[in-house]
């Protein structure tokens, strides 16, 4: 039982039931941690509405961006609440403090959070609405509620039933509950079984509008010439050729550099390419990226600020029966979604209209405000679709907002500000380049008994309005997580950690599985080399180090298991495997590999083990593990991001190439059921493919590949 305040219930306007929520509590409470104080939400945050037609309409607090939680989160309603699943209706919710994260005090999607963060707030208002539905029938019929019972849409009291669209408008009147009760797990009819995505029908109809899609009358469209090396500024800009282009309207200077505005992308593309502009491009303009390469390799043979340390590291690295040193490298990588970032503003007096795919709802729309004089009441977000996000289009800043804003005033007319997919692989907000050196020790039974480790890397935070807060002592948590908390590493009994952040003005930011994405790499590639040298069979040497992490070494058994790890694979092929922690779930892959002279590393087959604590729905997991490990299979065989004379080298697909259909393997997902806390799904099946994959490339040719993405030659 739960209490439920009168604030939980909000009046509607319009016809049928609609019920708003508070669940307070901080995401990281929830997730794992010290217990603290519960600090709650001033204002309801999600919103049902049950109309007079039996339609049952959610609101999404968070965004849909392709990570399922269009399904997701309507189903913990529907499991309480025991509607009719074909009258589900899904819309993201407005811009307001109303919509918070429940752990970060913003409205925002990301971390792979939504789905455990949201869980208990979403059955509440399931059972909410239950509740006031059965009372409105109860009353109805004259009878006691406790006789009556829910099923499919429908209050059922012997030969009687109402539907709630008939039940809706008395449900809304009735006081609210003090109290409603959760389903125990044992009665779940929906939670843990598989369902087809609700926004399927939408994305294969065309039905679905993204940021892109957005189209008025008045509307114009923007293309904005940047500098083409981080930190340049502009000089002067000459647009007497962009302007003879047919359909070209205006060109305006912005903070973020010159805006051709026309009445159509084609028109503003060819706008642009006539404008004429010069640039200082300052100090980056000579820098290359072997340059940085160079520069984080002498880094990394310094200690940096101390993240971990236990034990004498220097003792027990010279006291070791066997000795490894090793250097990793991987490089800067764009997300590069599907949908080009975009943005539509649309200011009428004193109010303002944006249409955007975010992660950021709260901080784009305080942006947009701020630029436009505006409060940011009066700015209006309209989410869209998300084409992709993978962490682009949640910057602190709101890069692409605050300039669709900034074009808009500068023009004064709507306008959507488009970006190509050359200005997204060159526009910057990277994964950072990272450099690790590894010094490890092994005793006389071939057992870790000393790590070293110096990871030199931008961080993601500098610069941010996050770094006072999450940064402490020149530690940015998100370089080294993986390394820091590693189940592996617990164990070991002389450890040290450090860390180097040096400053660039190549603009980074989290990428899916964020500081995992290179960590998760390292430290499983370390283990596989010690093991080797140990002389022992990779699983079995992994599994002794989980002695104390039973959750951990199922996961890993699991998937080898399933893998056939033990028995040969097919002539030609190799198998190798890895396991990672991240945002709370735990993953381990076994990758099936051979070589093939026109396709360099062939990746066959991937078996994979998830312990996500309570899984909602079994096809949205796997789904996002397959989704992960393809992305993971881009970086580790072919992306990634090079600088000569201060620009960026890649800039479209055919030169910043990410996995082609061809070239994805068989995916097979092991789901278990732990009874732990819930973690996130939509992040950690990346970490964990390229060791996988490297490990295997070892056992089938003896080489060791440590740098991404892998080259054999």
């Amino acid at each position: 039982m739960r209490a439920i305040s009168r604030r939980e219930l909000l009046a509607a306007s319009g016809t049928g039931l609609i019920i708003a929520f508070v669940i307070p509590g901080r995401a990281e409470a929830l997730l794992a941690g010290p217990a603290r104080k519960p600090k709650p939400l001033p204002s309801p945050n999600a919103f049902l509405r049950i109309g007079t037609d039996d339609t049952v309409t959610v609101l999404l607090s968070h965004s849909e961006m392709g990570q399922g939680i269009w399904t997701t989160l309507p189903l913990l309603v529907a499991e309480e609440l025991g509607c009719d699943w074909s009258k589900i209706r899904v819309e993201h919710a407005p811009a307001h403090p109303a919509y918070a994260h429940t752990g970060f005090g913003m409205q925002m999607t990301g971390g792979s959070t939504s789905t455990w963060s949201e869980y208990d707030r979403y059955r509440t208002v399931g059972a909410l609405a239950r509740e006031l539905l059965v009372r409105a029938a109860a009353e109805e019929w004259k009878t006691d509620a406790a006789k009556l019972r829910v099923e499919n849409g429908y209050v059922i009291g012997g030969s009687r039933r109402a539907s709630f669209g008939q039940l809706a408008e008395h449900a809304r009147a009735l006081p609210a509950p003090t109290k409603v009760n959760l389903k125990p797990p044992e009665k779940w009819t929906s939670i843990g079984k598989p369902v087809r995505r609700l926004d399927s029908p939408e994305k294969i109809t065309g039905r679905a509008v993204f940021g892109i899609d957005v189209q008025f009358p008045g509307l114009r469209t923007a293309l904005v010439s940047r500098s083409p090396v981080f930190g340049g500024t502009l000089r002067s800009f000459d647009a007497t050729e962009a302007r003879k282009v047919p359909g070209v309207e205006q060109v305006v200077q912005v903070p973020s550099g010159v805006a051709v505005i026309a009445t159509n992308a084609w028109s503003a593309r060819l706008g642009r390419a006539a404008l004429k502009t010069d640039w200082d491009l300052g100090s980056f303009a000579g820098m290359d990226t072997e340059k940085m390469r160079a520069e984080a390799l002498a880094l990394s043979r310094t200690d940096g600020a101390v993240a971990v340390s236990k034990g004498n590291v220097e003792a027990s690295l010279g006291k070791g029966a066997k000795r490894l040193e090793a250097d990793y490298e991987v490089p800067y990588l764009a997300h590069a979604p599907m949908e080009p970032l975009n943005c539509t503003v649309k200011r009428e007096g004193d109010r303002c209209d944006v249409w955007i795919g975010t992660q950021f709802q709260t901080m784009d729309q305080q942006v947009v405000a701020q630029v436009l004089g505006l409060k940011p009441e009066q700015v209006n977000i309209h989410t869209t679709f998300l084409g992709g996000g993978f962490g682009r289009r949640a910057t602190p800043v709101s890069d692409f907002a605050r300039e669709a804003a900034e074009v808009t005033k500068a023009a004064g007319v709507p306008v959507k500000v488009m970006w190509t997919r050359d200005d997204d692989i060159r526009g910057g907000y990277y994964r950072p380049a990272y450099h690790h050196r590894v010094e490890a020790a092994l005793d006389g039974k071939g057992r870790p008994v000393a790590w070293k480790h110096t990871v030199v890397g931008q961080s993601i935070l500098a610069g941010t309005p996050f770094e006072a807060m999450m940064v402490k002592n020149g530690i940015d948590e998100t370089s080294i997580e993986g390394i820091n908390d590693s189940a592996y590493l617990a164990g070991v009994a002389a450890r040290r950690v450090t860390l180097h952040s040096p400053r660039r003005p190549i603009p980074v930011l989290w990428w899916r599985s964020v500081g995992n994405s290179h960590t998760a790499f390292v430290v499983e590639s370390m283990l596989d080399e010690l093991a080797h040298a140990a002389g022992k069979d990779p699983l079995a040497f992994r599994l002794e180090m989980l002695k104390r992490s039973p959750r951990h070494a199922k996961v890993l058994k699991t998937a080898a298991e399933n893998a056939g790890w033990g028995r040969a694979p097919a002539p030609g092929r190799a198998r190798g495997l890895a396991l990672h922690e991240s945002f709370g779930s735990i993953v381990a892959q076994v990758a099936e590999v051979s070589i093939e002279p026109e396709r360099d590393i062939r990746v066959h087959r991937v078996v994979c083990a998830v312990d996500c604590g309570q899984p909602i729905n079994p096809l949205g997991i796997e789904a996002q593990i397959q989704g992960g490990i393809a992305f993971g299979l881009a970086a580790a065989l072919h992306s990634q991001l090079t600088f000569r004379e201060g620009r960026v080298e890649q800039s479209n697909f055919h030169d910043y190439q990410v996995l082609r259909i061809d070239e994805m393997p068989t995916v097979e997902v092991h789901i278990i059921k732990s009874g732990a806390k819930m973690g996130g799904i939509g992040e950690p099946g990346t970490p964990p493919i390229a060791p996988a994959v490297g490990n295997a490339v070892f056992a089938l040719t003896g080489k060791r590949l440590r740098t991404l993405p892998f080259r054999l030659a």
